[in-house]
């Protein structure tokens, strides 16, 4: 049987990150491992929940002509390929819960140490190409074998670099939890278990369409992003930490 409060949760974890233009799914895994789940089902559904939250904001971010394609492109052309290979490689239990544990520190950390660029929308900025592509190919890989998007990490990496305005750094992030979380649910799919639990994984996604679909659309109630990824590294900072002394030897 499905647990029917994380439904809950994640939608309300999806309503409040849709309302910023987030995605949430460092906030699905952390939320999930305070539960006993197989872990590829854990990376699975948070994969999933990050496809349908992110899906319509990336739709918009393309309409309004704010993803610069020229400088995405060596993001995402490495970062696919190695979030397949990162989500298809063999991981034993307890090295996915220290990798995950690990992880969401780092993401935490990240999350509260920089959030904005300080390009303007009407300023030139200048990225490498190689500064780009080991971004992503690290960034992608990793995500693939934790079960996230990666978007938690490139995004404040992408600001401290100061590498472009806000607004096209938030389109980035997006077109790149989208296609790296497809990637990781193609590569995990060569290896899922027989006794994975779709109910659950289907009850959830609906739970975080929902959740995504109001939190865009309910203009009356607005969230301050800082204020969301001050609480979010809060968050997730606890849920690493207890990750890691439950499975450090």
């Amino acid at each position: 049987m499905p647990h029917w409060e994380l439904a809950i949760f994640f939608f309300v974890i999806a309503f409040v990150y849709a309302s910023v233009g987030f995605g949430g799914g460092s906030s699905y895994l952390a939320l999930l491992s305070l539960y006993v789940l197989p872990f590829q089902e854990m990376r699975l559904i948070a994969l999933v929940c990050n496809v349908i939250v992110v899906t319509g904001g990336t739709i918009v971010f393309i309409r309004n002509g704010q993803v610069a394609w020229k400088k995405i492109l060596p993001i995402v052309l490495v970062s696919v390929p190695l979030a397949y290979i990162g989500a298809s490689l063999p991981i034993s239990h307890s090295a996915f819960f220290i990798l995950l544990g690990s992880s969401l520190v780092l993401a935490a950390v990240l999350l509260w140490v920089k959030t904005q660029s300080n390009v303007e929308d009407n300023s030139r900025s200048y990225a490498h190409p190689a500064i780009n592509t080991i971004l992503g190919g690290a960034i992608g890989f990793l995500s693939g074998m934790v079960g996230i998007g990666g978007g938690i990490f490139l995004s404040p990496v992408l600001n401290i670099l100061n590498w472009d305005s806000a607004k096209r750094i938030a389109a980035t992030a997006s077109v790149f939890i989208l296609v790296n979380s497809l990637a990781g649910i193609a590569g995990q799919l060569s290896n899922m278990p027989a006794d994975m639990n779709y109910t659950r994984i289907i009850i959830l996604g609906g739970a975080v369409l929902a959740g995504g679909l109001l939190g865009s659309n309910l203009g009356a109630v607005k969230f301050s992003p800082l204020v969301i990824r001050r609480v979010t590294a809060l968050l997730v900072l606890g849920a690493g930490i207890n990750v890691l002394l439950k499975h450090l030897p």
